[in-house]
């Protein structure tokens, strides 16, 4: 009997830790989100811990995205309420720790919205030139095949004429597209034996607004391996296609100085979560800190 009462006040001291640990942390948050901790309901912010023990609660078209500390990225769309532990117990011990790196990493520079313009020597362009959100060539190489370039639209008026050259000069590609931005496949037959590839973009209307040249340089093999053995110990965790997946890859690219793949990424959040404007916030504090979009002047 000596021996069960001790087993039961131990299951119930163990309980009691771990309802008091950190179970989940917010990574995207949209609409008045709340947690109850105790017994006040506090209003949800990006960044924040919530532990097992914690409600929360979701209203009509609100979205949560979350990140589990097993590394478990987890989206809540629907309205109603939710039992932190039940959200812990659903998703167990599956994942990968070291994906809650790349959704810090995500979270320090998203809070610190960094303007390294200054640090990097951004260059001013003429009245007429369009800006592509590409960086610097010594930053522009690429990991995956498909990549989306997109550009400020503000400057020309669409349809947009966007155009690939080799480094001499000879054209690759030409396309015609209504949007601000371009999805191409690098394993396109067009782009063989190209390793650095030179693009541009111009208003059809008007063929004074063109961009400078930028480029898109393939990773060497060798550097491709390095990624991918990386990239392998996250990639069954964000496989799924949802906006918080690529985030943290967003995260992975960034981190690892390949800007292209995660301005990429970004751009496929927010296909998959066009209502969920923090993802468009985030990627515009994406470019801005990379340099890889002009700091509006202030007026």
């Amino acid at each position: 009997m000596k021996t069960n009462v001790l087993v039961l006040i131990s299951l119930f001291l163990f309980a009691g830790v771990v309802s008091g640990q950190d179970a989940f942390k917010v990574l995207m948050n949209k609409g008045t989100n709340e947690v109850k901790t105790g017994t006040g309901w506090q209003p949800i912010k990006v960044g924040a811990s919530l532990k097992a023990s914690d409600e929360i609660k979701l209203p009509e078209n609100a979205y949560l995205g979350l990140i589990h500390v097993s590394g478990k990225p987890l989206e809540l769309k629907e309205a109603g309420k939710y039992s932190v532990a039940d959200l812990d117990k659903k998703i167990g011990s599956s994942g990968t720790s070291v994906l809650n790196k790349y959704a810090d990493f995500v979270l320090s520079a998203n809070k610190e919205k960094k303007n390294n313009l200054a640090a990097t020597g951004a260059v001013h362009r003429g009245p007429n030139n369009i800006k592509i959100y590409l960086p610097k060539p010594e930053s522009a190489i690429v990991y995956n095949n498909t990549v989306i370039i997109s550009w400020e639209k503000d400057k020309a008026q669409s349809p947009y004429l966007v155009t690939f050259k080799s480094m001499f000069g000879d054209e690759l590609k030409k396309a015609e597209v209504t949007e601000n931005a371009i999805s191409i496949d690098l394993n396109d037959s067009n782009f063989d034996n190209e390793d650095n590839i030179i693009v541009t973009v111009a208003s059809k209307a008007d063929r004074n607004k063109v961009s400078d040249e930028y480029t898109l340089k393939k990773l060497s093999k060798g550097d491709k391996v390095r990624i991918k053995n990386s990239l392998n110990e996250i990639v069954e965790q964000t496989a799924e296609q949802t906006a918080l997946n690529k985030l943290v890859l967003a995260g992975f690219y960034e981190q690892n100085g390949l800007l292209i793949d995660a301005s990429t990424a970004y751009l496929e959040a927010i296909k998959l979560a066009p209502d969920v404007t923090p993802y468009a916030d985030a990627y515009n504090d994406f470019l801005l800190r990379n340099a890889l979009k002009e700091q509006p002047v202030k007026k």
